[in-house]
């Protein structure tokens, strides 16, 4: 019996263009660059998790005083941090959108 293999490409345009919001509940910062990121999605397609950084140990050493951190799954890549850096997102959607 032969399985027909259907070829996918290696990852979606939506997980291309989900990205990571590392912060903490109480942060004021954190808060201000989800604002920032839901206001810049009225203009470009992209969607954005928040993940609680106090919730994992590791995310604790690895991002602790850099919150808010705004990091891409796909590459791995940070993006920006403490603040939205427009630019910088516009030009990593550019890329791999």
């Amino acid at each position: 019996m032969m399985t027909k293999r259907i070829e996918s490409p290696p990852f979606t345009s939506d997980q291309i263009k989900t990205l990571i919001v590392y912060g903490r509940e109480d942060c004021h910062l954190c808060q201000e660059m989800i604002v920032a990121l839901k206001n810049f999605q009225a203009q470009v397609s992209f969607e954005f998790q928040v993940v609680d950084i106090d919730s994992d140990p590791e995310l604790i050493v690895r991002y602790g005083e850099k919150i808010p951190v705004l990091m891409s799954p796909l590459t791995n890549q940070m993006i920006c941090h403490y603040f939205l850096d427009v630019a910088a997102l516009d030009d990593y959607l550019g890329k791999v959108g």
